[in-house]
């Protein structure tokens, strides 16, 4: 899985993180993934145009040691799809500045 992954998080980190995500974001039925919405216009052509496959997310991995940002673009309607793909520049730009952007806002040093 291609994903922006930030390693070694300290005891307190993983909590301001935890916390962040509980509050910021949407818990999917699996435990330590949460989703968070790319917003529209961030879709690429196809994605605009699969409004039956919309909204599309980012998975959100949050476990003890470690963060991870995927980079994979989902669907919350379907799992098979054309317009499920590998985040585009533009879309992969925009989830290394949100995970930094957490990370600041939180202040935390990675």
């Amino acid at each position: 899985m291609k994903q922006y992954r930030i390693d070694e998080l300290r005891e307190e980190d993983y909590y301001k993180l935890l916390n962040y995500l509980r509050e910021n974001t949407d818990h999917s039925p699996m435990q330590e993934i949460y989703w968070i919405n790319l917003p529209e216009y961030l879709y690429d052509d196809t994605q605009k145009k699969h409004k039956d496959c919309q909204p599309f997310y980012i998975a959100v991995n949050l476990n003890f040691k470690s963060i991870s940002f995927e980079w994979l673009i989902r669907s919350r309607q379907k799992i098979h799809c054309s317009c499920i793909k590998y985040a585009n520049k533009v879309q992969r730009n925009y989830i290394i500045d949100l995970a930094d952007s957490i990370f600041e806002r939180l202040g935390i040093r990675s």
